[in-house]
């Protein structure tokens, strides 16, 4: 009975053993895969640095100014000031047309849609 519980307890610490063994080599690959990540967000964020940087470049005011000045003739770009804006109460819109609730079934209202 003795060597019978030797086996099972070598059996057993065995066992364990290869289970330790397989949840640290995939603790070791999921590492590997999050420093694999790290990395790239660290080139993408110095990707997006230049890219802020190029944009900002190239929307310097005056180089703005300065495409305005070279294509005024094809796209008359004037400087924006405050009387380029309008009142609310200048723009139209649209009347939603006029129904008589009498006239409609519950289907028909439920598949009304605003605006129609």
């Amino acid at each position: 009975m003795r060597g019978f519980l030797y086996a099972i307890t070598v059996s057993l610490v065995i066992g364990l053993a290869y289970w330790a063994y397989q949840e640290n080599i995939k603790t070791q690959a999921v590492l590997t895969h999050v420093e694999e990540l790290q990395d790239d967000i660290g080139q993408a964020r110095a990707r997006l640095k230049i890219l802020r940087a190029e944009l900002a470049y190239q929307n310097r005011p005056e180089r703005l100014q300065d495409l305005a000045d070279l294509n005024y003739n094809g796209l008359k770009l004037l400087p924006l000031s405050a009387d380029h804006f309008g009142r609310v109460a200048q723009v139209g819109y649209p009347e939603l047309p006029l129904f008589n609730e009498e006239d409609l079934t519950p289907l028909d209202a439920a598949s009304r849609r605003i605006g129609q």
